[in-house]
C-alpha cells in the first residue's frame, strides 16, 4: 500500500492550544509569526504532540485562570506529563520546532517586551534542554510566517513559509 492511501486524519492545532496524535495521522498548526510551534515525538512508537505556544513564560498570565497552552513553560509541562502517562520519559522523546519570527521592524530602542518570536524560541530551547528532549530541527527567526505539519510516521516536520515556499526538517 502505498504512503498516499495509508494517510489519516489531518488534526489541526489552534493557537494556544496542543494536541497528540499518532501514525497515520499528522498534527497541523498555521499562523505561526512569533508564536512557536513545538512538536514533542516518539519515534519508535510514532506519537507526536504539537503545541501552538504564543508567550513563553505562564507568569505573564494577567488572570487567575489561564489557558495553559498559551504559555511555553505549562504547555511543555503538560505535554510531558502525557508522555509520562503513555510510559515515557522526557529523555526518550525528540522534538522539533518552527516559528518564533520577529513580525515587527526591530529599533535600537525595541523593547525587550516586542522581541516576543526570539523570547519563546529561547523559552522553548531552554526548558527542552532541562528536560533533556533532543530538539532535533527547528526554523525559528526571520519576519516570516509560518505552517507547520508534522508525520509521526516518518518524524517529518513540513514548513511553509510565507512568499518563501516549503522545506521539510
Amino acid at each position: 500500500m502505498n504512503k498516499q492511501m495509508q494517510k489519516g486524519q489531518i488534526v489541526k492545532v489552534g493557537m494556544a492550544d496542543w494536541k497528540s496524535t499518532a501514525a497515520p495521522d499528522t498534527l497541523r498548526t498555521s499562523g505561526l509569526g512569533s508564536c512557536i510551534g513545538v512538536v514533542v515525538y516518539e519515534k519508535r512508537r510514532k506519537i507526536a504532540a504539537l503545541a501552538h505556544i504564543m508567550l513563553p513564560d505562564s507568569s505573564m498570565a494577567r488572570q487567575k485562570e489561564w489557558n495553559r497552552a498559551k504559555f511555553a513553560d505549562s504547555a511543555l509541562e503538560d505535554m510531558f506529563t502525557y508522555f509520562q502517562h503513555l510510559g515515557l520519559r522526557s529523555y526518550q522523546l525528540t522534538a522539533k520546532m518552527a516559528g518564533g519570527a520577529q513580525m515587527f521592524a526591530a529599533s535600537s530602542h525595541t523593547s525587550e517586551m516586542m522581541r516576543i518570536g526570539p523570547r519563546n524560541a529561547e523559552a522553548v530551547k531552554k526548558i527542552l534542554a532541562l528536560h533533556r528532549v533532543r530538539l532535533e530541527g527547528e526554523d525559528t527567526g526571520g519576519s516570516k510566517g509560518r505552517t507547520i505539519e508534522f508525520d509521526p510516521e516518518d518524524s517529518t516536520l513540513s514548513i511553509r513559509i510565507v512568499h518563501r515556499g516549503e522545506k521539510v526538517l
